[in-house]
């Protein structure tokens, strides 16, 4: 009697069992017929769910799940997005061709594309002003700092307790002492690239600051890989500072660091500092529960230029890939030339089309590298595809030491896209980042000129050599390769 009922429990388990797997496999085998964009992606899933039951599903569980788009949507879910009232109307396509070259007419494209990816106006009168690694950047930050009377937003990803990153804190403490609103963000991961860390001397000098996603709790890891990218200062609502320039003295060749880092910043004025102040006001809500608003930090801003240009944030909430959308639209509008300037270089199937459809419709296109950067799987990653853009007429350019941090591209010698974000599946994918486009024949071909010297000095990259390469060489790029969507 005993063995039979045993062996009816048995029995029962066993179909229990059997029949958990066969749910735990279905769910699996539906959401990724359901989620999975790439058909590839999802028929190699189904086959290891069902091929390996129970752990097909699992690790479908843990790794195929995209839970960083859904938890980057929750954690800034019922938060206020607020758009300051535009102190003049957005550009009209007709004053965007009257502005820009004859041959240029086909850049209003461009702005509907982007005006229709990005939810924020063009807007014109405004000035740029490139300025070139810390040496230029930092003293003309300092000088806005020492300058501000009302207000001072700041957001950076690393900001080091270093002799730079001491002046900014000695600054922005100065301004507090003075009376002016400042609010400074850093990256909960940038700001332990120095120990000590920066933070005591904020505290010290009376600096009020926050950390953005600071948790590194076990149930929050997916927070880990959403980090601010941002480099962001607004001064009194009226002056601006963007690029990609972090606070290190790395960045000030001049005093000649042990780890010196080539960049670009840009000072800005005119209506479009609002959007700069907008996204600051964004991440600070979300980051402290305070609300930044009135005249104090969006004020009316006057013209201060010709240049037209919009802000662009990409990030894995709602802003999700609004930058490669951005991309993608310049590359196929692109009639003459595209410069392209990244630290990393890891584009993803689509963008390499887009950059060989755009050569091969006799656009001269030159992508710009540092021969040498500080994370070197990254470049052995990026080695393994370029012979891809290589193949169909694409240029590219090694520049020499010391590493290149320049972010930068140019369409056409009219249009810039300028900011934090690097062609990276980091950047256009799980950071968040802030970039500019601007529309102005003067600034792009001021760039084009920079980026030029560049290229004088550079290695130019044929396919034959990347080829060439010893077999271990390419078995290590292309083993890297497969580990880009995590870099």
């Amino acid at each position: 009697m005993m063995i039979a009922v045993s062996s009816r429990v048995n029995e029962a388990l066993h179909i229990t069992a059997i029949g958990l797997t066969v749910a735990l496999s279905l769910w699996a085998a539906g959401h990724a017929v359901l989620t999975k964009r790439d058909s590839r992606a999802a028929f190699g899933w189904l086959g290891f769910i069902w091929f390996a039951p129970v752990v097909g599903a699992v690790m479908y569980f843990i790794f195929g799940v995209n839970r960083i788009r859904h938890k980057a949507a929750l954690l800034r879910r019922n938060l206020d997005r607020y758009r300051a009232q535009a102190a003049q109307p957005e550009c009209l396509p007709e004053e965007l061709q009257r502005h820009l070259p004859d041959r240029s007419g086909h850049m209003a494209m461009l702005a509907r594309v982007v005006g229709g990816v990005v939810d924020r106006p063009l807007l014109p009168g405004n000035r740029i002003d490139p300025l070139v690694n810390g040496d230029e950047a930092y003293p003309a930050m300092l000088e806005a700092i020492d300058a501000a009377r009302a207000s001072i937003s700041f957001v950076t990803y690393i900001f080091d307790r270093d002799e730079s990153g001491m002046a900014f804190a000695h600054a922005l403490g100065e301004a507090a002492r003075r009376g002016v609103d400042v609010r400074v963000l850093i990256d909960a991961t940038g700001v332990r690239y120095s120990w000590p860390s920066i933070l005591h001397t904020l505290r010290r000098e009376g600096v009020t600051y926050a950390l953005f996603l600071p948790s590194f709790a076990f149930w929050h890891l997916m927070s880990m890989n959403m980090r601010t990218h941002r480099k962001i200062l607004v001064v009194d609502g009226c002056t601006g500072f963007t690029g990609g320039m972090n606070v290190r003295t790395g960045h000030c060749l001049q005093r000649q660091a042990k780890k010196p880092v080539q960049d670009v910043h840009f000072r800005v004025k005119g209506p479009v500092v609002a959007q700069l102040q907008e996204v600051f006001a964004d991440d600070w809500l979300f980051t402290t529960g305070e609300a930044l608003r009135g005249e104090s930090w969006f004020p009316k801003t006057e013209g201060a230029g010709q240049v037209l240009a919009r802000g662009v944030t990409d990030g894995p909430d709602e802003n999700f890939e609004k930058l490669l959308w951005t991309l993608l639209g310049a590359l196929s509008i692109a009639r003459y030339s595209v410069r392209i300037m990244t630290p990393y270089f890891l584009p993803d199937p689509a963008v390499i089309s887009a950059l060989n459809l755009a050569a091969m419709r006799g656009v001269q296109v030159d992508i710009i590298l540092p021969s040498r950067i500080n994370l070197p799987f990254v470049l052995w990653a990026s080695r393994a595809m370029w012979p891809q853009v290589l193949q169909h007429g694409c240029r590219m350019w090694l520049t020499p030491p010391p590493f290149d941090h320049s972010k930068l591209m140019l369409v056409d010698g009219c249009w810039a896209l300028l900011g934090s974000a690097n062609w990276d599946p980091r950047s256009l994918r799980l950071n968040f980042e802030f970039n500019l486009e601007c529309y102005d024949a003067d600034l792009a071909q001021r760039l084009d000129r920079w980026v030029q010297t560049k290229m004088k000095g550079a290695h130019r990259v044929t396919a034959e050599e990347v080829d060439g390469r010893p077999l271990p060489a390419r078995l290590r790029d292309g083993i890297a390769r497969l580990l880009t969507p995590y870099l």
